[in-house]
């Protein structure tokens, strides 16, 4: 009886495969998953093997070392993990669903994420997840905040509370990427408020989104977070800008 389920699975397995062929979201070629395993290895199975600043995620000479940034000016955020560098090809994947519509993609973006963090053996995970909230004009034009549903199915791989509304942005700020470098810490400063601080109190918050570059965004909402009580701030993003 086994046997034959065994077969009837692989049987029903193999025409899915050939009746429904998916392609690497990468590279294009055929696979059986959203990445091929070529793409999977060298773009992220080589990410992860960075060393990286354990505070803003920059890489940095040796694993376990703050960067120079992190040491002249402490971010107000305590840990950031990511998945890969946002580079050529895989900020594709962030463009296709931030921009694209392209929804599919957040469970391949939180997989990956996942993968990171969990490949991390001394990391505390946070209590709560909640995501970069967007402002109501920017969320009404695109119709979906992508850092949630990275968020969603990130929570549910980790086993940690999602708490979807914790974060509000109270002012529909421009942009960080329309805004000169020196501007965006001006730009997004009090643009974030907190609607449960019951929640935060005490507690290891974990913050999602798509993309970490500045970090002006993430350490506006790490001060606000804190500001609430919080007791830890991390930041669990998919994709990092290298510095320049």
């Amino acid at each position: 009886m086994n046997g034959n389920i065994k077969r009837t699975t692989s049987w029903a397995a193999w025409l899915l495969r050939h009746l429904l062929p998916n392609a690497c979201a990468l590279c294009g070629g055929d696979s059986d998953d959203a990445l091929c395993r070529g793409c999977a290895a060298q773009f992220f199975g080589a990410a992860a093997a960075i060393a990286r600043c354990h505070c803003c995620a920059n890489p940095v000479s040796a694993a376990g070392l703050l960067c120079g940034a992190c040491q002249a000016h402490r971010p107000t955020f305590d840990h950031t993990l990511v998945a890969a560098d946002y580079a050529l090809p895989v900020d594709q994947l962030v463009l296709q669903l931030k921009f694209g519509h392209r929804l599919a993609l957040a469970p391949l973006c939180a997989g990956l994420l996942r993968d990171a963090v969990q490949s991390q053996a001394d990391y505390a995970l946070p209590a709560l997840l909640c995501p970069v909230p967007l402002g109501p004009r920017r969320l009404a034009g695109r119709g979906y905040n992508q850092a949630l549903e990275i968020a969603r199915p990130l929570a549910r791989g980790l086993g940690i509370a999602l708490a979807a509304q914790l974060l509000v942005r109270v002012h529909d700020t421009a942009a960080q990427s329309s805004v000169a470098p020196e501007q965006r810490r001006q730009n997004i400063a009090g643009a974030f408020t907190v609607t449960d601080a019951a929640l935060v109190a005490g507690r290891h918050i974990g913050v999602v989104d798509d993309v970490m570059t500045s970090g002006c965004t993430l350490n506006e909402v790490a001060a606000t977070l804190k500001r609430h009580g919080a007791a830890r701030v991390s930041n669990l993003v998919f994709a990092r800008t290298p510095p320049h």
